[in-house]
């Protein structure tokens, strides 16, 4: 099986999450909702991936970012491609920024309840991949 490694990034201010919507211009998952998410470079260290991520994604400097939590990463079978799972490495920053400024990756975003992820079509297992880590 063909394995991919990425990281997947929530953002907390106060009591919101940021959610992404997914554009029409990625490779995968387009139009459904998701983390901060980026392809794990070669050995690369996955936190300093995801702060990278973070940055282009969202416009948010590490500096205005503190970690909170990071697990094990989590393998997810993919839906979209035979023969593939998604290495998925989770994290949980928190910050005071609310200015976002999206890149081409994302078309949309919104600061989120906890409880209402149910409510948005989000890549697979965000769900598990977030609960984990609160």
């Amino acid at each position: 099986m063909r394995s991919t490694r990425i990281i997947t990034a929530f953002i907390k201010n106060n009591n919101k999450i940021l959610i992404l919507k997914r554009s029409d211009k990625v490779r995968s998952m387009k139009g459904l909702w998701s983390g901060v998410s980026g392809i794990i470079e070669n050995n690369e260290i996955p936190i300093n991936r995801a702060k990278i991520e973070i940055f282009e994604e969202v416009g948010i400097r590490k500096s205005k970012i503190n970690l909170v939590k990071s697990i094990e990463k989590i393998k997810i079978i993919s839906p979209q491609y035979e023969n593939h799972e998604w290495e998925v490495f989770p994290f949980l920053f928190e910050t005071k920024e609310s200015e976002i400024k999206l890149n081409w990756e994302n078309s949309e975003h919104k600061w989120i309840n906890v409880k209402e992820l149910k409510n948005y079509e989000t890549v697979p297992s965000l769900d598990k991949i977030l609960f984990n880590l609160l």
